[in-house]
């Protein structure tokens, strides 16, 4: 009996160990099953943020790229508004010629105002009986001087803002008939019919190069005749004793486009009057600078979001 008793207690502890031993590997398998579902978690968990990252820097250059197509969108917008209020302005300039009405013109709103513009601008029309007034005065009324003094400052500064710089197309070209010098142009302006200019330019500038060429014009000369044929503007040219050159516009510049001078106001007389001076004042100053770019006292002349009027080689020289 003993030995029977002691056969069962010696097989009872082997199933006991037996049985310890398999919960133990059972417990360990578990355990690294566990370690490799989280770290595949974690994999996962990593490669989840990574994705929504992507996502996320793809959907703000989606954005971005949007973004840019609409400004570029709106910009283009502002530039066609722009041209269309211009020709406008031109129109109503033009309007004004015939009533002695002086247009002001300040299209470009980052630059910076002449002082006294502001109070200017309210006595844009100086009438015919006024002027009368203002000769009465200057011959002896002494007490009213003041009103005379407030005539002339209503003309403003003497500078390149009095001076109708535009671009134009030679849309036709032939010799004047009766000067062998002389070039007689059809220049398209943007204005409802072509204005006729004539040019001293047979000597510099061939034929050729006058048909269809873009440049820049002075447009409120007072018509003059010139050998019989009235001009009505100034081709405007980089010009030394022996050489002249057609100023050239930046890329893009079509007629009726304005041209400007950087710190000065844009404010053309409506046609320049001979006895003031104007032009005869403001010419020394318009000049090519050391890189060729056409300047007034140093200010570059530009068409607005276009860019600088310059001289094909022709650096530091008088323009006129």
């Amino acid at each position: 009996m003993l030995v029977d008793h002691f056969a069962w207690d010696s097989s009872s502890s082997l199933v006991v160990g037996l049985r310890s031993q398999s919960t133990s590997k059972i417990r360990s398998k578990s355990r690294i099953t566990s370690v490799l579902i989280l770290l595949q978690l974690e994999q996962k968990a990593t490669a989840a943020e990574s994705l929504i990252l992507t996502l996320k820097n793809e959907l703000l250059q989606l954005e971005r790229t949007q973004n840019c197509a609409a400004v570029s969108t709106l910009k283009q917008e502002n530039e066609n508004l722009k041209k269309e209020v211009e020709i406008w302005k031109q129109k109503l300039i033009q309007a004004g010629i015939s009533q002695g009405v002086r247009n002001f013109s300040t299209s470009a709103a980052s630059q910076p105002i002449v002082q006294g513009t502001a109070e200017k601008s309210k006595e844009k029309v100086v009438p015919k009986p006024e002027a009368k007034k203002t000769k009465d005065l200057k011959k002896g009324d002494a007490a009213e001087s003041g009103e005379v003094n407030k005539v002339k400052a209503d003309d403003g500064p003497i500078d390149i803002g009095r001076i109708d710089l535009r671009i134009g197309k030679i849309v036709a070209v032939k010799k004047h008939p009766d000067a062998d010098s002389l070039y007689v142009e059809e220049v398209d302006l943007g204005e409802e019919k072509t204005r006729t200019i004539v040019s001293g330019l047979v000597k510099h500038v061939p034929i050729e190069e006058m048909q269809n060429r873009i440049a820049v014009f002075m447009c409120n000369l007072k018509p003059a005749k010139m050998r019989g044929i009235t001009s009505e503007g100034m081709l405007m040219c980089a010009s030394t004793s022996d050489k002249v050159e057609i100023l050239l516009p930046p890329n893009g510049a079509v007629p009726g486009d304005l041209v400007e001078a950087d710190g000065y106001v844009r404010c053309p007389d409506p046609v320049l009057n001979p006895k003031k001076k104007i032009w005869e004042t403001v010419a020394p100053d318009l000049k090519t600078n050391a890189e060729k770019i056409a300047t007034f006292k140093g200010a570059v002349l530009t068409v607005p979001n276009k860019g600088p009027i310059s001289a094909a080689t022709l650096a530091s020289v008088q323009i006129k």
